[in-house]
């Protein structure tokens, strides 16, 4: 069965656009709060370094605020994540981390009932019969566009990570299967 990283098909629009939000999955593999650097281990095997931004935030595990201090405490060696980040030339600049795998962000898994671009939000239903509605970030709704979210659909399958916040479901990215 073939899996297809949503969000990760966006990863090289990055190097042709600049501010264009993209997200890749990786494992971190040094975190420098002096530099303000995450270096990451790409599916590949190849390293790339993202400075942090500022205002970055970390979804998953141990609650942190927004701001790149809280971010360097908040990933380890060894996190797997999710990074959405932006290009300008060749310096990549990560947003935000959604930390998966162990006491990361919860997972859901089911068939797509239907994506609401307008509303923001993805309705999945689970093996059980049970129908949730999810509802995306800012950056999932920047990242997911129009032929991504139909070809969800198309898919059927989907995997949704997500967070519980304030009694909603917030999807920070999803991939079909």
């Amino acid at each position: 069965m073939r899996s297809l990283w949503i969000l990760a098909a966006f990863a090289t629009v990055a190097f042709a656009a600049d501010d264009v939000v993209s997200a890749v999955s990786v494992t971190v593999k040094k975190v420098d709060a002096a530099t303000k650097t995450v270096v990451v281990k790409m599916a590949d095997g190849t390293e790339q370094t993202f400075h942090v931004a500022a205002r970055a935030t970390v979804h998953g595990g141990e609650a942190v605020g927004k701001g790149s201090a809280d971010a360097f405490h908040a990933l380890k060696d060894g996190n797997e994540v999710v990074v959405h980040y932006t290009v300008k030339g060749t310096e990549k600049t990560a947003e935000e981390f959604d930390r998966i795998g162990k006491d990361g962000l919860h997972v859901a898994e089911g068939t797509v009932k239907g994506i609401d671009r307008g509303a923001k939000t993805i309705t999945v239903k689970t093996a059980d019969g049970t129908e949730t509605t999810y509802h995306f970030t800012a950056h999932v709704t920047a990242e997911t566009g129009k032929d991504v979210a139909e070809g969800a659909t198309k898919a059927g399958k989907v995997t949704v990570y997500y967070t519980d916040e304030a009694g909603k479901k917030i999807v920070h990215f999803f991939k079909t299967s």
